[in-house]
């Protein structure tokens, strides 16, 4: 039930055309950003709602039960708004919206249409087209501890209690060469095993994308060390580019136990039985199912 003050009702109720909406977005770093559809900049509290920025709204769509809420903003991609750097930094990912029903020439009367979180946002040219969605999302979020075979906890979390800044487990070294755009050979790890940063975090240290980190797909030293990312990073990596790597794990009980020696804070259920003991039915011929088990 939303609350709206009296003299904006009495605005509304009037037929009054001095009305804007206006988009707060909380950044992940705590950077706040306001948008408006209006022709000049609204203030918002302590946030300036900018104009100019050809941003546009969809219709907030409400829906009944569970299902998640959901609606669109659009504008283009500028210094001043969205920045296309910031935005495939991932700054953006999961920020808070808020979504306002100002009146622009009275901006204390207002009221919140709706909140929700930075959903996708896709990219064409110097535009923008990013999805809101609504609180309801959280609900179809997995909460609690999951029995799998897989470890559930991350190598160096708090439940798994490996130490990642140990030099076992951290190296140190620069980009040679670009081989693709998220490929390239490096030095400086050479005396670390074949696939040992498998399944890592690579942090750049310097160039273009220093403080900048990205998941590593593949890590392989045979005769020159290649390092396969994930992703392309949001600036070109140059030769010369430092950074740090961690070790990889792919949460399964051997690697637990052969590489990291940490079989004690293993977090799956390795014996856990699983879909296909589970639809098994006897054959003959196979081991148990000659009746020896019901002998004395």
């Amino acid at each position: 039930m939303r609350s709206i003050p009296s003299a904006l009702q009495a605005k509304l109720d009037s037929g009054v055309t001095t009305l804007c909406r206006c988009w707060i977005v909380t950044r992940r770093d705590g950077v706040n950003q306001g948008f408006t559809d209006h022709d000049d900049d609204v203030l918002l509290g302590a946030v300036i709602c900018r104009a100019g920025t050809g941003l546009d709204g969809s219709e907030v769509t409400a829906k009944h039960g569970m299902a998640v809420d959901t609606s669109d903003m659009s504008g283009a991609l500028s210094d001043d708004t969205l920045n296309e750097d910031d935005l495939a930094a991932g700054l953006y990912d999961s920020a808070s919206v808020e979504l306002w029903l100002a009146d622009w020439s009275e901006p204390a009367l207002r009221v919140l249409l709706a909140k929700g979180t930075l959903g996708e946002v896709k990219r064409d040219g110097t535009a923008f087209v990013a999805e809101l969605r609504g609180l309801s999302r959280v609900l179809g979020e997995e909460r609690g501890r999951l029995y799998t075979t897989i470890c559930g906890a991350d190598l160096g979390d708090g439940k798994c209690r490996i130490d990642l800044t140990s030099p076992s487990y951290r190296g140190s070294g620069t980009v040679v060469a670009m081989t693709a755009s998220s490929s390239f050979t490096a030095g400086g790890l050479e005396t670390f095993a074949d696939g040992w940063f498998t399944a890592g975090k690579l942090t750049f240290t310097s160039g273009a994308n220093a403080g900048l980190a990205m998941e590593v797909k593949a890590h392989r030293n045979a005769g020159s060390v290649v390092i396969d990312l994930w992703q392309t990073m949001p600036q070109p990596v140059a030769p010369g580019d430092g950074f740090t790597v961690t070790a990889g794990c792919d949460k399964r009980l051997a690697t637990c136990h052969d590489r990291f020696d940490n079989i004690v804070n293993f977090r799956g259920f390795p014996h856990i039985p699983g879909n296909d003991f589970v639809l098994r039915y006897p054959v003959a011929g196979e081991p148990g199912n000659d009746g020896s088990s019901l002998q004395t």
